[in-house]
């Protein structure tokens, strides 16, 4: 399984960008994507995360009410929508592919198998 994560950019605070990942190769008819973001000398943040269904998501405390997944299942592309971005949003953000994911609880870092290679995304005052 491939991810191609695309969507990054610069933008102003209070601004919104939509980022998109794509994964290619994939067999399984249930699985999760996630985003998860990274500043820098920090640890991995996790931002939000969906069932292939549509049916449950999960967001870091962080970003909800401003950012919004979603996933185009019959095209294997995840989106998350960011709106009313702040300069602590300031990060790499990694698509992420977990083949076991249950949608009914948080599942870390370390249960995703396949990761993206990362876009940045730079929020200024």
């Amino acid at each position: 399984v491939q991810l191609q994560a695309s969507g990054g950019g610069q933008v102003q605070t209070g601004g919104s960008l939509r980022l998109s990942c794509s994964a290619s190769g994939r067999a399984e008819s249930s699985y999760g994507m996630g985003w998860f973001r990274r500043v820098p000398g920090e640890n991995r943040e996790f931002v939000a995360a969906i069932h292939s269904s549509g049916d449950y998501t999960h967001y870091g405390d962080a970003v909800k009410g401003r950012f919004t997944i979603s996933i185009d299942n019959a095209k294997s592309t995840v989106f998350l929508q960011m709106n009313s971005l702040k300069p602590e949003d300031t990060a790499v953000y990694y698509c992420a592919l977990d083949p076991s994911y249950s949608g009914s609880r948080y599942h870390p870092p370390i249960e995703y198998e396949y990761w993206g290679q990362g876009t940045l995304v730079t929020v200024s005052s």
